[in-house]
Formats: C-alpha cells, sequence, structure tokens
C-alpha cells in the first residue's frame, strides 16, 4: 500500500463501482423490486463510510500493517457486495 490517498482511492472507486453496478441493475430490472438493490446502495454507503473512518484514525501505531488490514477488509466486503449484486438477478 502506497498510502493514505491511494488507500481512500481505492475505496472511493470499488465502493463506487459497485454502488453503480446496482444502479445498472435496476435500470435494466425496472420490473422488479428494488428493496435488496437498495439495502446494497446503504450497506456500500456505509462500508465507505467505515472504511474512510479507520483510514482517518491518527491513533494507529504501524500505519502499513493498518493499512494493510484495511485494503484487505475492502476486498472481503467488496466481495461480499458482489456477491449480493449477483444473487439479485
Amino acid at each position: 500500500m502506497a498510502n493514505k490517498k491511494d488507500l481512500k482511492k481505492d475505496i472511493n472507486y470499488v465502493l463506487g463501482d459497485i454502488i453503480e453496478a446496482v444502479y445498472v441493475w435496476e435500470y435494466s430490472n425496472t420490473d422488479k423490486n428494488t428493496k435488496k438493490s437498495e439495502a446494497i446502495i446503504d450497506e456500500a454507503i456505509a462500508t465507505f463510510d467505515e472504511l474512510i473512518a479507520k483510514v482517518n484514525d491518527r491513533k494507529v501505531e504501524d500505519k502499513k500493517a493498518h493499512f494493510k488490514a484495511i485494503n484487505k477488509e475492502l476486498e472481503d466486503k467488496g466481495r461480499a457486495l458482489i456477491e449480493k449484486i449477483n444473487k439479485l438477478g
């Protein structure tokens, strides 16, 4: 992980792409109920807020390990959200 700025960009891009994918699904499936897809968007926004708060935490001793853990958490939560999108089908 290069630095805090890059990690913030990664969080923004990954979760932004997930939200965009949900919007594309909603646009493609106008006849289906959107409660589940809206819940995925809400979860993505909550994940974004949570991860950015962790990135901005200044009380961390080992920043490299902290950022690596955040990156791993982003990857795990991103995959979970993508699985939820795929199950909307």
